[in-house]
């Protein structure tokens, strides 16, 4: 078994090998021909294989490390192997955002030079049966650390993809097909799309039944972010790596959080507005317009699947707000209060209606349109499916006369709501779903 060390020489020599083909194709200024594609594919499979080794054999000395110190064993760390870790991280690695956007940024400029750091990301990318793009437009994937941490503050800057149900598609696949429950009543004979339980005599004939199931697709879609950045923010790496990771995640968060709601599932997620499983609730007769009153609140309450109430969240469009907190359930000659205010008497991060958060989104219509309220349950009602990859693309060309660089990412995901229709219940007339919303005043 190699040692850890002879691990990372065998990287080195493997990276060298193939910043020296390329390097070889280029000066022949020609293009790669598919035997010369093969040889790189094999050489960065070889380069993937060594690095997870090496995790393997860095985890298992750290676990020695750890039961030694447990026994009272202090490890020392030796600065010559600690300098070399160094040395060779920075030949292979990017260390920050900044450092990889600054990277790809010469790689655009006329004549510029490409960071070796850069090769491996290339020939991914190449490898997945992408072409590379010009040299004045980048090209480059993101390093597997820095894409999950753009990927992660994206879904945080939202508020609704990080509380959907997330699927990851593996790299060789570009959409999933998921079995489900085809459930659309809860009538006796259809629960769980056709399952029946019965009392019986003694012996009575066995009836048999089953359950029907559906397939879910969700097939990937390109959702693109931009930043513009200043030649002078391009001196600074850090500057560059927040500024850069700033203006992603919130243009990125924004666009989910709208395909979630809005979206018409035409290469865009499908959103709960447009999906067939939204219950409209029904406003009070003589009801004056663009009015919300607790009724209607009490109708939508109602309508919402029992088992999605611990789990639900109501998304209001702010021109709501100014009604609910006017409302009151009258008690005797006086009455309290239905809309708790976020802190005080609620004691709570959001304010709460029926004891569940109410959160304030763009995307929701305004006051008197159906939309203008929801009452959902992303958790349980909402598959959202997303490749881990993220591309970026760079030009000095878009915003030359600004001075500014162009920085373009992709990402590539899909959703829709789990259920297709609403639920007909057990007992009642009025059909159940994870969403409810208020029907135009």
């Amino acid at each position: 078994m190699k040692t850890i060390d002879e691990l990372r020489a065998e990287l080195d020599r493997v990276l060298t090998e193939l910043t020296e083909y390329r390097a070889a194709i280029k000066t022949e200024n020609r293009e790669a021909d598919d035997d010369d594609v093969k040889h790189m594919q094999d050489l960065v499979v070889q380069a993937d294989d060594i690095e997870v080794k090496i995790a393997l054999e860095e985890r298992v000395q750290q676990k020695f490390a750890n039961g030694e110190k447990s026994q009272g064993k202090v490890q020392k760390t030796d600065p010559q192997e600690r300098a070399a870790k160094e040395q060779r991280d920075s030949k292979t690695r990017f260390t920050s955002d900044g450092e990889f956007f600054g990277a790809v940024m010469r790689a655009g400029m006329p004549n510029g030079q490409t960071d070796p750091r850069l090769l491996p990301l290339v020939e991914m990318r190449a490898a997945s049966g992408l072409n590379e793009a010009a040299p004045s437009d980048g090209g480059f994937l993101v390093q597997q650390d820095i894409a999950a941490g753009l990927l992660e503050n994206a879904f945080q800057t939202g508020v609704l993809a990080s509380r959907c149900r997330q699927i990851t598609i593996s790299s060789n696949a570009n959409s999933i097909k998921i079995n489900g429950i085809d459930e659309t009543s809860r009538a006796s004979g259809s629960r769980l799309g056709g399952v029946r339980g019965y009392w019986a005599d003694e012996a009575d004939a066995f009836t048999a039944s089953a359950p029907k199931f559906k397939k879910v697709t969700l097939s990937l879609n390109k959702l693109l972010g931009l930043a513009y950045v200043t030649d002078e923010l391009m001196d600074d790496s850090a500057a560059l790596g927040g500024i850069i990771r700033q203006a992603f995640a919130e243009e990125i968060g924004f666009q989910l959080d709208d395909a979630i709601i809005n979206g018409s599932g035409a290469g865009q997620p499908l959103g709960i507005l447009n999906g067939g499983s939204l219950v409209e609730a029904s406003s009070e007769s003589g009801q004056t317009a663009t009015t919300l009153v607790y009724q209607n609140i009490i109708n939508m309450w109602a309508r919402l699947l029992a088992s999605s109430r611990k789990d639900a969240v109501w998304l209001i469009n702010q021109d709501v707000e100014p009604q609910l907190y006017q409302m009151s359930l009258a008690v005797g000659t006086g009455g309290a209060p239905v809309y708790l205010p976020a802190g005080g008497a609620s004691a709570q991060p959001y304010s709460t209606l029926f004891g569940r958060p109410v959160i304030p989104i763009e995307q929701c219509q305004t006051l008197g349109t159906k939309g203008d309220i929801y009452l959902c349950d992303f958790k349980n009602g909402y598959i959202l499916a997303q490749k881990g990859g993220v591309q970026t693309d760079m030009s000095i060309h878009v915003r030359f006369l600004y001075g500014e660089n162009t920085f373009r990412f992709q990402m590539r995901i899909d959703g829709q709501p789990v259920l297709q229709e609403p639920i007909t219940p057990y007992k009642g007339s009025n059909t159940l779903s994870h969403f409810v919303a208020l029907e135009a005043r």
